[in-house]
């Protein structure tokens, strides 16, 4: 699906593959210009590509979301100038039992889910402040219906999960009556390659048989709800969104 979203410059992070991929499509498709935001910028170009093939704009933009942002920043203005609607879906997702004392992977996931997220809040809440005098402004943060729910091994990444919807809370009192909406947004289980990236054998097994009970969501639903909630009136803000598959629990 398409909404209007025309003349707003977009910024989505963890655009290279998954949840982060599928939002920029769908916000290109509903009219917006898209920078396309991850490290992988092989695969940003490829998505940039495609989405120029279905009529739409977008820009890769290969950056490190816990490192400088200020280059990136520069080239998203050169290229469309203001942003008014960021997207913070750059996650990492590794598990292992805390007695394993994993702190490389702790390590990881504060600084990406939540210090990356904070790094690019602070690159673009000047561009939606200003946004907001005029028009439409949105802050969007991708959590996890992690942040609610205890899951054995995922201790620190529903925690990551559970501080950006905490955050996100805490950010509408300042933004919202600056003019800009946060919107703060918890899937359940996606097909994604988050779990690609976890080395333990049981947990990985463990996940795959939950996928088998429960049809994941599509990447694609959560770019839907993104779209839908940032193209509402200005004065409507969904504020929390939490999408599950329908046999999800």
């Amino acid at each position: 699906m398409s909404y209007d979203l025309n003349n707003r410059t977009a910024v989505v992070t963890g655009a290279a593959s998954g949840i982060g991929a599928e939002i920029a499509r769908v916000l290109a498709r509903s009219g917006a210009r898209v920078a396309l935001l991850a490290r992988r910028a092989e695969r940003l170009t490829e998505l940039a590509e495609k989405i120029g093939a279905e009529g739409g704009q977008a820009l890769a933009v290969p950056a490190d979301i816990t490192g400088d942002l200020a280059p990136a920043v520069e080239a998203v203005h050169a290229a469309f100038g203001r942003v008014d609607l960021v997207v913070n879906n750059a996650g990492v997702m590794l598990a292992n039992p805390i007695t394993a004392g994993r702190d490389d992977e702790w390590g990881r996931m504060l600084d990406t889910n939540l210090k990356g997220l904070l790094n690019v809040i602070k690159a673009f809440t000047d561009d939606l402040v200003a946004a907001g005098r005029d028009g439409a402004a949105d802050l969007v943060n991708i959590s996890s219906v992690g942040a609610h729910l205890t899951f054995p091994t995922y201790a620190v990444y529903t925690a990551t999960k559970a501080a950006v919807t905490h955050l996100s809370a805490n950010l509408r009192t300042e933004l919202g009556p600056l003019g800009v909406r946060v919107t703060n947004v918890e899937p359940g289980l996606v097909h994604s390659e988050l779990a690609d990236h976890m080395d333990n054998p049981e947990v990985s097994a463990s996940l795959d048989a939950w996928r088998e009970q429960v049809p994941p969501l599509d990447p694609a639903d959560v770019g839907d709800v993104v779209a839908f909630a940032t193209s509402r009136p200005k004065q409507v803000n969904l504020r929390q969104i939490m999408v599950l598959p329908t046999a999800q629990v």
